[in-house]
């Protein structure tokens, strides 16, 4: 069937406080229902097409979407308290990131027109950050961004984390990388450590995979001839995405070579 839970990451099943993840497929004619009671949600339209109507508003149009690697980011937000209804078109899929929250907030809907545009790094550690729940958005815990990567490029370098609360330097933050390889069979390598050598493990990545990054510094790479998607959810106590450098590469910022021509791999609309 079309239809199918990709992925689903409770804050029980990753041992942590704030971030549920889920991705879902659902087919054309589909219905989805969500309802928030003691938590906030946010909808990313990864590809597809559908209408949305928010406490059952008017319907509005929530797509196309051809694939993460083509066009920008459709995405409804949903405070505590509130439904939307979503009917799909097409075969589409959507990530959904919840976080508790009693918060009483406006629900939205974020257009293309809406998200970020940042070219960050150069040379081969340039890559594409498109912002689509930034923290000066009016939502309470989650933050989520999208990270265009191409072949070859690093991206979340230098390496920096976010595991203490020591404002304004840095916000102890619960992370997911949510992976998608333009090449069927792409990947690429993210790496996990802590500065006092207690963690140190690299993982590779495929598409559709999930890396969970709860403390300690999480640089990653995309193999030569694979371009790579990731998508950001953080949430914690603040409203801040500010993390530290590991001291060692913190310098390699302050001397970016050129961009990579190859950014924007999507311009914004």
């Amino acid at each position: 069937s079309d239809s199918a839970v990709l992925l689903d990451i409770t804050p029980a099943s990753a041992g942590w406080e704030f971030v549920h993840f889920s991705v879902r497929r659902l087919a054309g004619g589909e219905r989805l229902h969500v309802q928030t009671r003691d938590e906030e949600c946010a909808i990313v339209l990864l590809r597809g097409s559908g209408q949305v109507s928010i406490d059952k508003g008017t319907p509005q149009r929530l797509g196309p979407r051809r694939s993460v690697f083509e066009s920008y980011p459709h995405a409804v937000y949903l405070p505590a308290g509130h439904e939307v209804r979503l009917d799909v078109m097409e075969v589409t899929e959507i990530a959904l990131a919840r976080a508790p929250s009693t918060a009483a907030l406006e629900p939205r809907i974020v257009s293309p027109a809406d998200c970020g545009f940042e070219i960050r790094g150069g040379g081969n550690a340039t890559r594409q950050i498109i912002d689509i729940l930034p923290p000066s958005f009016p939502a309470d815990k989650l933050m989520i961004c999208e990270v265009l990567t191409p072949s070859g490029n690093w991206s979340s370098y230098p390496p920096h984390k976010h595991d203490v609360d020591n404002p304004p330097v840095e916000a102890d933050l619960e992370e997911i990388y949510y992976y998608r390889m333009r090449q069927p069979d792409g990947y690429g390598l993210q790496r996990l450590y802590t500065a006092d050598g207690a963690q140190d493990e690299t993982l590779r990545v495929e598409d559709g995979d999930l890396v969970l990054v709860r403390d300690g510094y999480h640089p990653y790479v995309s193999a030569y001839g694979i371009d790579s998607y990731y998508l950001n959810v953080l949430a914690g106590t603040r409203r801040s995405m500010a993390a530290s450098d590991d001291p060692r590469f913190a310098a390699l910022r302050q001397s970016w070579p050129a961009p990579d021509p190859r950014v924007p791999m999507i311009p914004k609309p």
